[in-house]
């Protein structure tokens, strides 16, 4: 099923300045931490992030930032160790997701089929893997900015931070897809029996989000990583 999210983002421009960066970084970070968000928002989140690594990246190649000092070096190899743990967390997180589908795959076949035992044993391998998602963020590093690093870096690190804010927050989204019975997807009622009712296209939807979201960590995963291919090159030369 395709999904069409709406999608806000930096222009579409090789070199944008710093300036534009911070400023949507920030844009983010009020969207991820809104009362109002919504799982959408995280979809939308992603891609934005992806387009905010994209921008970095031609920051990285100006030739301004092309030299750097003994003392920025030393930043920036502490934050290329934070950064791998972060691409290593993404790539982690689309295996989760492309996983959390397939349950949703299988939820709604054995839904068909009126297997309450079957749909049952589904979510709760659905709510297992979120919450064995959630756990791996605990050891994320949460080193923030310091007024001593320079404007390339600060932004490297704004921009990881904005990223497990937001894969953090993305699951507390589908937990709460499964387990509040006013918003969830699949309602439960527990008696001497399991009784799980859910409509079709709420589980299509579910299904297209995680969809969604798979492919914006996939992309956000390919920028992270050519974002740090470009800081080797500066730290190697």
């Amino acid at each position: 099923m395709a999904c069409h999210l709406r999608s806000v983002s930096l222009p579409s421009q090789r070199h944008s300045n710093e300036t534009e960066v911070e400023d949507e970084l920030h844009s983010l970070e009020a969207s991820i931490s809104s009362p109002s968000a919504s799982i959408e928002d995280m979809c939308d989140g992603l891609r934005r992030l992806g387009d905010v690594y994209n921008h970095i990246e031609a920051i990285i190649h100006l030739p301004s930032n092309q030299v750097c000092s003994i003392q920025q070096r030393e930043v920036l190899d502490g934050e290329m160790d934070s950064s791998l743990e972060l691409i290593d967390l993404c790539n982690a997180m689309q295996e989760n997701f492309a996983e959390l589908k397939t349950i949703i795959q299988d939820l709604q076949v054995v839904l068909g089929r009126g297997d309450d035992a079957s749909t049952q044993a589904k979510i709760q391998s659905y709510t297992r893997l979120v919450k064995k998602a959630q756990k791996q963020f605990k050891k994320t590093s949460k080193k923030t900015t310091s007024d001593k690093d320079c404007k390339m870096v600060r932004l490297l690190i704004k921009a990881r931070l904005a990223t497990g804010s937001l894969l953090e927050s993305t699951l507390s989204f589908l937990s709460k897809e499964v387990e509040m019975p006013k918003r969830s997807l699949v309602s439960k009622a527990f008696q001497k029996k399991i009784v799980v009712t859910c409509q079709e296209d709420q589980l299509q939807a579910l299904e297209c989000i995680i969809g969604d979201l798979e492919h914006g960590a996939e992309l956000l995963f390919r920028r992270m990583i050519q974002s740090r291919v470009s800081l080797l090159n500066i730290l190697s030369s």
